[in-house]
């Protein structure tokens, strides 16, 4: 086997281990579940309103790339340090806070971007 070939194996095993992170987290975190709607919801919007995707898109990405972030610390922690621990807390609050701050600024580009179109569309 020659070393293209290796890293190309090697490339598809470790995509696969990343699209069964996703299908993992997918199955056992609800927020994520919510949040890959919201961004589903919010792209089609973005679609029938003609908006621009791109915002949307990383905005969508920023979100659901820092949930998976957050699920991967969460779990971290729980192994490392399955009692209650002050930094254990810390640790866990931070990421999700990451992600609320994320969110937060989605909804302020959300609305800046398919606000004014929306609006057109709507009283226009």
């Amino acid at each position: 086997m020659t070393t293209s070939e290796r890293s190309q194996r090697s490339f598809w095993r470790s995509l696969g281990w990343a699209v069964n992170g996703v299908k993992r987290t997918y199955r056992r975190e609800p927020n994520f579940r919510r949040e890959l709607l919201v961004a589903a919801l919010a792209l089609g919007l973005a679609l029938w309103l003609g908006a621009p995707l791109a915002p949307i898109l990383v905005m969508c990405a920023v979100v659901l790339g820092l949930e998976l972030v957050n699920s991967a610390l969460e779990a971290v922690v729980d192994l490392a340090s399955p009692e209650q621990h002050e930094l254990a807390a810390t640790a866990k609050d931070a990421a999700a806070a990451a992600v609320l701050v994320a969110a937060a600024i989605s909804v302020l580009v959300g609305l800046a971007v398919l606000g004014p179109p929306l609006w057109q569309r709507l009283f226009g």
